[in-house]
């Protein structure tokens, strides 16, 4: 099967999903966006929390898989996030990092086309408005929307 597939059973076979995702943030005030091959836009790097698997260590796996993102010290929960407009029962755990290395940049693979670093004030045309939103969020401490 493939991974979109699997990903489709997996989303609508379950009451509830939960994915991690992490804003990266570096000492200019940039944030760590990442371009996928498998769907449009500009996202944070992030991804499902396996069965078994805490929702720091799916954020800890998908930080390094996505962005070669080590974290230097406990990541900081922003919010929770329903994602129902786009999987039914989905739930989205934010989180804000800004102790990091990068031992190395990540090469484009099948699933990551680029990654970038950009200012909140000037983000990609491209990107996914959710992302965008919570990027909003953070840097200008508007209310948090409780829909991702």
């Amino acid at each position: 099967m493939t991974r979109k597939a699997v990903q489709g059973y997996w989303r609508l076979s379950r009451s509830l999903t939960l994915g991690a995702q992490g804003v990266i943030i570096d000492p200019e005030n940039r944030v760590l966006l990442i371009r996928h091959t498998y769907r449009p836009g500009w996202h944070f790097p992030g991804g499902g929390v396996e069965k078994n698997e805490t929702v720091l260590t799916a954020l800890t796996r998908e930080l390094h898989e996505e962005a070669r993102v080590v974290c230097d010290s406990p990541p900081e929960l922003f919010g929770m996030y329903a994602n129902f407009r786009y999987f039914p029962s989905d739930h989205i755990a934010l989180f804000i990092v800004r102790n990091w290395h990068q031992p190395e940049p990540p090469k484009p693979d099948r699933e990551i086309a680029e990654h970038g670093f950009f200012k909140p004030n000037a983000l990609p045309e491209e990107i996914n408005p959710p992302t965008q939103r919570r990027i909003v969020e953070i840097f200008d401490d508007v209310p948090r929307a409780e829909m991702w």
